[in-house]
């Protein structure tokens, strides 16, 4: 059992959720994740870690309400235990390995989108301890669904926020922003690492690839035991197969067969749909009749 220290809400549907996890947090490092369940017959959750704090032994989560799974997670508040916390899982950033020599030599540029701000921070936060120069891009449909905005100015070199809407910052979306850094402002950047929906990652590898911009991605494929065992988590990966939480979940974006993995990320679509029919149905205290329940 795990105690939530802390949980509040950064946006609509979009949870910060602090656990205890004291032997996570001495191990943890950036781009990793763990997996988790709310109780001890939900499923297996796989959340990257986006803080982790060694000497209060504590570990941060941001999860985004979606299916029943993850509304179970953040339906628990402080001082209620979540079941299992299992990690930390998935290889470390490729920059953790190399010589802090050559990673202080780089000029980088995160992409966050949506809920894939939050396991930036920790990225972006260790290479500014280690001096590096780093640029971030947040971005949302609106500034109601921004988050990370504030602990990310504290960390980067220069933060660019772009709303869909134009609410906050940039009008537009943060390919077309990083474009314009690249093209009109004059940056210069010796790497590229977005994290955020499948499509976003996409379409920011296609704009990097312009500019023969090295990009990372980190993939947020389905997942079930996070070991590699069951398979769930398979991308292409430069016509290889590889298995996202033992091989990933980080990759050179444009090794990843994306539109492989877009289809793979809906096979189960319908099931999720009629799960959280029945979930709301017995929460409204109603008989359910939709033949998934058992």
């Amino acid at each position: 059992m795990f105690e939530i220290v802390e949980k509040r809400e950064l946006a609509e549907n979009i949870f910060l959720t602090r656990v205890k996890a004291p032997r996570i947090a001495h191990s943890a490092k950036p781009g990793q994740f763990v997996i988790v369940r709310a109780d001890k017959v939900g499923e297996r959750t796989p959340l990257t870690i986006a803080d982790y704090d060694e000497q209060e032994g504590t570990v941060t989560l941001v999860t985004q309400a979606l299916g029943v799974s993850t509304r179970k997670i953040v339906a628990k508040g402080a001082g209620e235990y979540l079941a299992d916390v299992a990690g930390p899982l998935g290889r470390p950033s490729d920059f953790m390995a190399e010589p802090i020599e050559e990673v202080r030599k780089r000029k980088y540029i995160f992409v966050g989108g949506g809920v894939g701000a939050a396991p930036v921070y920790p990225q972006v936060k260790w290479l500014a301890e280690q001096g590096c120069e780093v640029d971030v891009i947040i971005g949302a449909k609106s500034k109601d669904l921004l988050i990370y905005a504030e602990e990310m100015r504290k960390v980067a070199t220069n933060l660019y926020i772009a709303t869909d809407d134009g609410s906050e910052g940039f009008h537009g979306l943060v390919t077309t922003l990083l474009e314009k850094l690249v093209t009109e402002d004059g940056k210069q950047y010796d790497c590229c690492v977005a994290i955020g929906p499948m499509i976003m990652m996409k379409f920011v590898t296609l704009t990097a690839k312009k500019f023969n911009l090295p990009c990372i991605v980190s993939l947020n494929a389905l997942m079930v035991d996070g070991t590699g065992m069951c398979g769930a988590c398979r991308v292409t990966i430069a016509g290889k197969t590889k298995f996202t939480c033992v091989d990933g979940p980080e990759f050179n974006a444009y090794d990843v067969d994306f539109d492989e993995a877009m289809r793979r990320q809906g096979m189960y679509r319908t099931q999720e749909q009629r799960a959280l029919a029945i979930e709301r149905e017995r929460a409204a205290g109603h008989k359910c009749n939709i033949g998934l329940d058992k």
